[in-house]
């Protein structure tokens, strides 16, 4: 059974940082191409950053290009965003799931608050 653990998130100012964890198990990661997601209530999932896993190229969404870092530790089958100079429009909730999106990946998702 693949289980996926988003966690990191927390609220802070803007101009902050956080570091998202994103732990798989029951599945190995590092032949996978991985990404980052976010959620905000009323609105549909957005990719925010993709690693793919053949040569570790990473992708990021326009608005979080120069502030947000997608990494992948294939030793511990977990992927990471490092997220600097929050703003409050990254408030959201992020999962980790492949890309594209498999169904049976998405776990809970960890929130991220900005206040301004």
């Amino acid at each position: 059974e693949v289980q996926v653990v988003e966690s990191g998130g927390g609220m802070v100012q803007a101009g902050g940082s956080l570091r998202l964890s994103c732990a798989v198990s029951g599945l190995t990661i590092w032949y996978l191409t991985w990404a980052w997601y976010r959620q905000t209530p009323g609105k549909e999932r957005t990719l925010v950053a993709r690693l793919r896993w053949m040569d570790n190229d990473a992708f990021y969404i326009d608005s979080v290009k120069g502030r947000f870092t997608i990494t992948k530790d294939n030793a511990k089958n977990t992927i990471y965003l490092q997220m600097n100079s929050l703003k409050p429009e990254d408030t959201a909730t992020y999962c980790g799931n492949e890309d594209p999106p498999a169904d049976e990946y998405w776990g809970q998702g960890t929130q991220v608050t900005v206040t301004s």
